[in-house]
């Protein structure tokens, strides 16, 4: 098989840093505490990050251009602060699947970056996302319906103290499906233009 035959599995995030991923950590513990028995997939603490677009399975050849194209939009747009905070699962009524760590977006940067991170993509051939984007973190899947429903009350109830940070530079990365979970690795780092 040549290498234009084989495939990655590639997605373009936002990295968060080491002392927000542990903060993330620590409440996925106390919930792990709290409901040692329910069926959930954790996220790992090393592969915490806030996704812009999920593209899948894509072959090498496509890589650079994908990289060319997430470091477009990163020249476009200037560092900005977006807050973690709030905490929900999906869906929002029903048997809850998803917890996750929401983030605010509160001068609306984040927004713009994602749109010209989309644009960006399209020019260089890639799919648009249809669906609306709605920003957050996943920290579960709930892989089955026991203790799901309390696990979501609980997650909701702790909540989680706002935090603001920085956000300097979008990443392309590639993630491997491996049985003792995902592996993430950092193919490129773009950084934005300063303002």
């Amino acid at each position: 098989m040549s290498t234009t035959d084989e495939f990655w599995r590639l997605f373009i995030a936002i990295e968060l840093p080491s002392n927000v991923r542990r903060t993330l950590k620590d409440h996925i513990d106390h919930l792990r505490d709290a409901i040692p028995d329910a069926r959930a997939s954790w996220a790992r603490e090393e592969n915490l990050h806030l996704t812009l677009k999920f593209l899948g399975d894509m072959t090498l050849t496509s890589v650079e251009r994908l990289s060319q194209a997430t470091q477009r939009a990163a020249s476009a747009v200037a560092p900005f602060e977006m807050i973690i905070g709030t905490s929900g699962a999906f869906p929002p009524n029903g048997q809850p699947r998803v917890l996750w760590i929401g983030i605010e977006d509160p001068a609306g940067e984040l927004a713009v970056l994602h749109e010209v991170l989309e644009d960006q993509c399209v020019q260089a051939g890639f799919a648009r996302e249809n669906r609306p984007y709605h920003p957050h973190l996943t920290i579960a899947r709930l892989r089955q319906a026991q203790g799901a429903r309390r696990l979501s009350q609980i997650h909701k109830e702790m909540g989680f103290d706002r935090e603001s940070l920085a956000v300097t530079h979008l990443a392309l990365i590639r993630s491997e499906l491996l049985r003792e979970g995902s592996r993430h690795t950092v193919v490129a780092r773009h950084p934005f233009s300063p303002a």
